[in-house]
């Protein structure tokens, strides 16, 4: 098979020219916008870790320029062209923003002696180059506070590369956050971290040869960097909207969003500036209520809730709105437009969705049925360039009906690889499925060709015309796609189904987030490695003694499942493991010899061979598991 990337076909061509006919190109206020208040751009704009490995490079986005090609949705290609704008930018005199050095923009605000980063991207070396640029071109300022909007990690995850533990531990810049933050910032980048950290490999296309045929930004950033992740814990936390705190001089308003964009999130009104930060609950796509990477289903109705408040709230007292994505909106009429459009297009999916579950139709029937009023499905920002309309509409189902959708046939399912061998027997045969799927790619029915395809390629993954054809139909469906990450997603399986899996260019439980695990969730993110089946005869218990904090923990395997209790216990542990809460995240580590725990400053006593055992039964996730092959 061929590496080689193909042109677009006839038919997707032909999209291109209706979606160029149906959207209204000719307004260019968002070129305006994303290009005001450009105070310099970095030049070449490619970061470099500590051991010269390029961890960004945005000068690889050059081709994104003029008119675009087949290959590329030509409303895909000009958020591209927007997101892609790369520098150093004024939002209003003391309000700054990097773009372009990461998935998402970091924010300067001035204060009287310093300046207050607002979210420090996804890496140290991102970060530190976006303050060396405000830096170069706004003076020698020291950073007096760092504020997370949320607790993604490409809002928190350059934090050392802004400001260090000692300076916030020594109380000289405070740490803002939402409450809940660390609890999930740590979570879920530990739980089902594995996975997600993979698939998210497919949804940013960080690993895709970049260009026309390949990977030209995911729509709400070009990409993520794939740098080092640290995290700062917060010292000061914001509960309650209407909460009021200063830093270096800047008085700052905040308004609680939970259960939103992120579980735990928050926006953040400058009433000197006249200035709203949105964080990522306004911004210029439609979000995601489930990305594809995976996570918890987002609440839509909360949401448009949310962002009513933040109308009534700030609307009368604010003359720009920005974001930790994408450029600002200027003007308090602008501003309340784009606010109420984003609120409304969350409610409108939210309520419509629910008003057909309740006339029986599925996830898949109310994505394939519904559509946006005329005045959201040509508003810029509401185009599902990161969430669309498609795969949200399922996520709402899902949030409220789950994965079932009644019909009984699909209650008991065979798995993929045993489906696939069925539909292939039942078809005449692999090569049988394969000329029909051609058919059907010749036709431009890609979704049926794929799914054809899919079947055989799961069935017989060494058929060497099934996997070419998939990778060539999931190609055209990439370029054909208008949400950024759909089409990453298509052209990773493209690309895997050729040249073999990339595995995981950016792991987000770095050591950082390990080392801000609570107890509770450390010992959960150990049971989750538990190999069941090989645990189900052990019966272990480990007493764990924290000395900082006088916690004691009781540890048992039983049936399979690692528990913890902090109640009394009634009888001696096989082992105690006594240390203190910053020594504890080591047991993540996996090496639970006692060489290695004491290295690590525990201190044992009893049967050190429970913790051999425990070791033996750990299974921990692979970072390279397949997606389009059995």
């Amino acid at each position: 098979m061929t590496s080689e990337a193909r042109p677009a076909q006839l038919f997707i061509a032909r999209q291109q020219s209706d979606v160029r006919a149906q959207l209204p190109f000719s307004d260019t206020q968002d070129f305006d916008d994303a290009s005001r208040g450009l105070l310099a751009s970095r030049e070449p704009n490619a970061v470099t870790a500590e051991d010269g490995r390029v961890v960004w490079d945005n000068d690889t986005y050059a081709f994104v320029e003029g008119e675009a090609p087949d290959t590329v949705n030509p409303s895909l290609w000009r958020q591209s062209q927007l997101v892609v704008k790369q520098g150093l930018f004024e939002v209003v005199e003391g309000i700054y923003q990097v773009r372009g050095l990461d998935l998402s923009n970091v924010t300067f605000v001035e204060g009287t002696t310093g300046v207050v980063v607002i979210d420090p991207l996804i890496s140290t070396q991102t970060a530190a180059a976006a303050l060396a640029l405000y830096r170069e071109h706004r003076g020698e300022r020291p950073v007096t506070g760092v504020i997370y909007t949320h607790s993604h990690v490409d809002h928190f995850g350059g934090v050392k590369g802004v400001t260090t533990q000692e300076d916030v531990d020594a109380g000289r810049v405070p740490v803002l956050a939402p409450e809940g933050f660390i609890e999930h910032a740590v979570a879920e980048n530990v739980y089902a971290g594995t996975a997600m950290a993979r698939r998210a490999a497919y949804m940013y296309g960080a690993a895709l040869a970049r260009g026309p045929r390949g990977q030209v930004g995911a729509g709400l950033g070009q990409t993520t960097s794939t740098g080092t992740i640290s995290l700062i814990a917060p010292t000061v936390d914001i509960t309650t909207t209407g909460q009021q705190e200063t830093v270096d001089g800047v008085r700052m308003v905040f308004q609680m969003a939970p259960d939103t964009e992120a579980p735990s999130e928050m926006l953040i009104h400058f009433p000197g500036l006249r200035a709203l930060c949105t964080a990522e609950d306004a911004t210029h796509t439609l979000h995601n209520l489930l990305t594809l990477r995976g996570a918890v289903v987002r609440d839509p109705h909360n949401w448009s809730r949310y962002l009513t408040e933040t109308i009534d709230l700030f609307g009368d007292e604010t003359d720009v709105a920005f974001a930790s994505h994408h450029w600002p909106t200027w003007g308090q009429d602008r501003v309340k437009e784009f606010l109420t459009s984003q609120r409304d297009l969350y409610g409108y999916l939210h309520d419509q969705t629910l008003r057909l579950i309740n006339k029986g139709w599925t996830g898949t029937e109310i994505a394939e049925g519904l559509k946006l009023p005329p005045a959201l499905e040509n508003a810029w920002s509401a185009r599902g360039y990161y969430g669309s309309v498609n795969h949200d509409l399922k996520a709402i189902y899902q949030r409220y009906m789950g994965w079932f959708d009644g019909n009984p046939a699909h209650l008991w399912q065979h798995t993929p690889v045993d489906t696939g061998t069925r539909y292939v027997e039942a078809m005449g045969g692999a090569d049988a499925v394969v000329a029909k799927a051609r058919e059907a790619f010749e036709a431009a029915d890609l979704r049926w060709a794929a799914e054809l395809l899919s079947h055989a390629v799961f069935a017989q993954p060494d058929h060497a015309a099934a996997r070419e054809l998939l990778a060539d139909t999931y190609e055209q469906l990439g370029y054909g796609a208008e949400n950024g990450t759909w089409r990453n997603f298509y052209l990773s399986g493209t690309t895997e189904l050729r040249d073999g899996q990339f595995g995981t260019p950016t792991v987000t439980a770095s050591a950082d987030i390990i080392d801000n695990l609570t107890p509770p969730l450390l010992f959960d993110a150990l049971a989750i490695q538990i190999n069941g089946p090989e645990a189900w005869d052990d019966d272990l218990t480990i007493d764990v003694a924290l000395t900082d904090t006088g916690d004691h923990y009781r540890l048992r395997l039983a049936n399979g499942v690692l528990t913890y209790t902090t109640a009394p216990p009634a009888d001696a542990a096989a082992v105690t493991l006594t240390t203190t809460t910053r020594n504890l995240p080591a047991l993540a580590a996996g090496d639970l010899s006692p060489e290695a725990l004491a290295a690590a400053g525990f201190e044992m006593d009893g049967d050190t061979s429970v913790l051999d055992r425990l070791a033996a039964v750990l299974d921990p996730g692979d970072f390279n598991f397949a997606i389009v092959t059995p």
